[in-house]
């Protein structure tokens, strides 16, 4: 049986960065705002392709992907064009791959 991934908030966010700074949440809330507000401000421009590189965190790319003329819907088979796009792709930094690489037996 799959278990279900733990979710993390803004307010969670919020929460660990005041106690890490040991400062008023309320304060802290406006400062995380501001940060993901400049982040979507930033990603949303309209540049075909971009990046956003935070040094020991990681890169947030906005990719331009190719049409598929001859994509499929999977319900009904039908052949339908797909138009060209921007996606947003993240790739995580050395500490957090470093992180990642814990077996996962060892989690829980």
């Amino acid at each position: 049986m799959s278990k279900r991934a733990k979710t993390f908030t803004k307010k969670d966010i919020v929460k660990l960065t005041a106690r890490e700074l040991n400062v008023n949440m309320h304060e802290i809330e406006e400062v995380v705002n501001s940060v993901f507000n400049s982040l979507r401000e930033i990603l949303t421009m309209r540049e075909r392709e971009l990046r956003i590189e935070i040094r020991n965190f990681g890169v947030f790319e906005v990719k331009q992907t190719k049409a598929k003329p001859k994509a499929r819907n999977p319900r009904t088979n039908e052949i339908v064009f797909v138009p060209p796009r921007r996606k947003t792709h993240f790739k995580p930094g050395v500490l957090i791959k470093d992180a990642l690489k814990e077996a996962v037996e060892n989690l829980d």
